[in-house]
């Protein structure tokens, strides 16, 4: 196995991991979650996909990891309790995939990964980055799949303590991350593997049902038993050994990839 190379692609970190052989091969992006692991780098120990003929590139989200303000996550917990939907989570969302079109040109010309359609793979709020990326954005993707994803941002914030205060902005931006509305979009777009443990908020549990359930065909539900939320240890920043249910989780997602890697050209 060779080692992970890092690097910055149009201002967004990453963590890259090679075919086995280092050469030309389809590309696989990813977005870690906000939960651990919480970093490019970290995600990529967690679910590493080895021995799939594919460059994984891991990107970093914003305020995460490398990214984080004066190394710590005390700026990002400031913006959750001042607002989580409108201060912190909406931003990453929206910052994360607007950055990803001009880090995917970096990554090509730092890479031999080609011009082909991508893998694209999201856990938590990255899952999001990586549905919406599937419904608003035209980059051919050959796969895609997430994990305990972010599939309705009304769920995502009633996960966080007291009652939210909606007015008629957040109300918009809300309804704006549904990817359940937005099933006619996701469907016929790229197959979609949709992963989630049977030990998750009951909320996003139930969202990711509803998901697969909406797009239909070419979509896939893959429980985990015994995987709550997190892939990985607190504090989840740093790369850390593959939990049991995370190592579950990684050979789901080999075995996808795996199987649409034709389709990458």
């Amino acid at each position: 196995m060779r080692s992970p190379i890092t690097g910055i692609a149009a201002g967004v970190p990453f963590t890259a991991l090679p075919p086995a052989d280092g050469g030309p091969a389809p590309l696989i992006v990813t977005w870690h979650m906000l939960d651990a692991p919480r970093s490019d780098a970290a995600f990529a120990a967690a679910v590493p996909m080895n021995g799939l003929p594919a460059w994984r590139v891991h990107l970093g989200m914003p305020m995460c990891g490398a990214r984080m303000v004066d190394g710590t996550m005390d700026a990002g917990l400031e913006l959750l309790r001042k607002d989580v939907l409108m201060a912190a989570l909406y931003p990453i969302l929206v910052q994360a995939t607007e950055e990803f079109p001009a880090a995917l040109e970096s990554i090509r010309a730092q890479l031999p990964v080609g011009d082909g359609p991508v893998g694209v793979l999201g856990g938590s709020l990255g899952g999001a980055v990586a549905l919406r990326i599937l419904a608003d954005n035209d980059i051919p993707v050959f796969a895609g799949a997430v994990v305990n994803a972010a599939i309705r941002m009304r769920s995502v914030v009633g996960l966080f303590p007291g009652e939210y205060p909606y007015d008629a902005e957040s109300e918009k931006v809300a309804d704006s991350v549904d990817f359940v509305a937005q099933a006619a979009t996701l469907a016929g777009r790229a197959p979609l593997l949709v992963v989630s443990g049977e030990l998750d908020h009951p909320s996003l549990r139930a969202d990711a049902l509803d998901l697969v359930n909406a797009v239909g065909d070419g979509t896939e539900l893959l429980s985990i038993p015994g995987l709550a939320h997190a892939l990985a240890d607190e504090p989840g920043i740093e790369p850390a050994p593959q939990l049991p249910s995370a190592r579950e989780v990684d050979a789901g997602l080999t075995t996808w990839f795996r199987r649409h890697l034709a389709d990458a050209g």
